[in-house]
């Protein structure tokens, strides 16, 4: 089983997570604001956690595209969109249209990480 690291108080985040929860999959959804469970089981602090989506498989922590990759694989009705995703050309122009739009979401949710010092 898979564990999904995401910003449930994000909107954006967590409107796309609760459509994934939705379909019948074998994930333990975490959100990244319970830091107790997420710093801990993922090594990563709140601020790198709330900048990327992370995904933690067989003690390996990923991030970014590559988590989303790995999650899509574990959802079988996504499973193509990942193997897709996964295709190198592919895989780099997802990287750069994924940090764009990571870093507006991090801008726009950065207020987080001041209520969590």
């Amino acid at each position: 089983m898979i564990k999904v690291l995401f910003n449930d108080s994000c909107s954006v985040c967590s409107k796309e997570i609760n459509h994934y929860k939705s379909l019948d999959n074998n994930i333990n959804w975490i959100d990244i604001n319970d830091l107790e469970i997420s710093t801990r089981i993922s090594g990563k602090s709140h601020g790198q956690l709330i900048r990327r989506l992370h995904v933690i498989k067989d003690g390996k922590v990923y991030a970014g595209v590559k988590a989303f990759i790995i999650m899509w694989q574990n959802i079988p009705k996504y499973k193509w969109v990942g193997n897709f995703v996964a295709l190198p050309v592919v895989f780099h122009v997802s990287v750069v249209l994924y940090e764009i739009i990571a870093l507006l979401l991090f801008y726009k949710n950065r207020y987080q990480l001041n209520e969590k010092k």
